[in-house]
């Protein structure tokens, strides 16, 4: 039951005591039409009892019988009592808060009319023209248009004004899709061939240029190849995948690489297309995609030719490419030992990989079953073995040791 009744007479907390017991479940509405006349009444109230003054317990009849009367809440309640405490117990109009607006129907048109005849140029560039053609050719009406900033060109696109004056396409920025190589991993299936490819930088010194060595690694073999070049062009690359075709003792069918324009263009993807190579590039946020060759990067690349700055340069290239194909390619993949994974699945279904296989890549070459198929027309094992067999593992390696020593002497530093 809803009763309205007239309580402006009760001032006092006696008046309150007696009304708060005859009243149980009856809901009160008060006269007052609008808010600001009840935050007045509850400062009345507040006022007429010397509530800052009252015990707690007569504190609480007062604000049971403002509760009775408003249906405010306790939070609601409580918080007009501290505004009473701070002396500003008064209700006020909420307002929205407005900018003053500073471009007008007219700038909103000229607008308009700029990206009709610009063709829906980006936001920075019709800030540009907006600017030129209040500075420079001197029109006074683009004079607030040429302050204006590139994201509130997007909004005034967006407003009614704009669009009654003959709707805009605009269109975002597409990236160019690159056709070159099939981003995904490829799945060797234990044949080999399948070489990861990856750029090793030697550093710039002096704002001058250092060698570039590019590391080949094959997936299923670890067979490696090595070549330095004073530049990333399509001149050198030419000279590498020359060079990787024909000292790579077996046939080549893929070729793995990052997203770098070295290996990403035209030049390299027709030029393996022309030997029927696949060419594949590393997925986004796949990082173990290339990790075999970048693991090599650390492992043997900076290991044997170290951190140090090489001056990028024809001569260089030269003489570092010559104990690269007849030193460090043979050690490499005749005499230096690689750990092979074995993949197998734990209890608890989970697949592993145990390195307890070492063998040198060519070694594993000859593990494989028919290996012979994979090899190129007019090679055989007969000439491999020649070069595998004919100095035992650490007398090569002293010896091209002893020839890396004199290749790094005689570069120019």
């Amino acid at each position: 039951m809803t009763l309205t009744m007239d309580i402006s007479n009760i001032r006092s907390l006696e008046q309150m005591k007696q009304f708060l017991k005859k009243i149980s479940n009856e809901k009160f509405t008060l006269s007052a039409k609008n808010k600001e006349e009840i935050y007045t009444w509850i400062n009345g109230i507040l006022v007429s009892v010397k509530y800052l003054c009252l015990p707690k317990k007569q504190k609480g009849i007062v604000i049971r019988f403002i509760k009775s009367i408003t249906n405010y809440s306790d939070k609601q309640i409580k918080r007009l009592i501290r505004k009473y405490k701070n002396g500003n117990l008064s209700w006020k109009k909420w307002q929205k808060n407005k900018f003053k607006q500073k471009y007008n129907y007219n700038d909103v048109s000229l607008l308009h009319k700029v990206d009709a005849a610009c063709e829906c140029m980006s936001g920075k560039a019709v800030q540009k023209i907006l600017q030129r053609n209040y500075k420079v050719f001197g029109l006074q009406e683009y004079e607030r248009l040429s302050q204006i900033s590139v994201s509130h060109i997007y909004n005034l696109r967006k407003t009614k004004t704009y669009k009654n004056k003959g709707e805009l396409t605009f269109k975002k920025t597409n990236p160019s899709p690159v056709k070159i190589g099939k981003r995904t991993k490829p799945n060797p299936n234990g044949q080999p061939g399948y070489f990861r490819v990856d750029t090793v930088h030697q550093g710039d010194f002096a704002k001058k240029k250092g060698m570039y060595h590019i590391n080949c690694v094959d997936e299923v073999l670890q067979f490696e190849f090595v070549f330095s070049v004073p530049a990333i062009s399509e001149k050198y690359m030419k000279q590498v995948l020359e060079m990787l075709y024909q000292h790579c003792p077996y046939i080549i069918i893929n070729f793995h690489s990052d997203n770098g324009s070295e290996f990403i263009n035209y030049f390299v993807a027709n030029w393996l297309q022309s030997l029927h190579i696949n060419q594949t590039k590393s997925r986004a946020r796949k990082h173990n995609d290339n990790a075999l060759v970048e693991s090599k990067n650390g492992a043997v690349i900076r290991k044997h030719f170290g951190y140090f700055h090489i001056p990028a340069n024809e001569y260089n290239s030269r003489v570092l490419n010559d104990f690269n194909i007849n030193w460090f390619i043979p050690y490499l993949n005749y005499h230096r030992p690689c750990a092979y994974a074995e993949l197998f699945i734990d209890k608890k279904g989970k697949k592993r990989k145990v390195y307890n296989e070492y063998e040198t890549p060519y070694e594993k070459l000859k593990s494989l079953n028919n290996a012979s198929k994979y090899l190129r027309r007019n090679i055989s094992f007969d000439d491999l073995d020649s070069i595998a067999y004919n100095k035992c593992d650490t007398e090569f390696a002293q010896e091209m040791k002893k020839m890396k020593i004199k290749t790094f002497s005689s570069l120019k530093l």
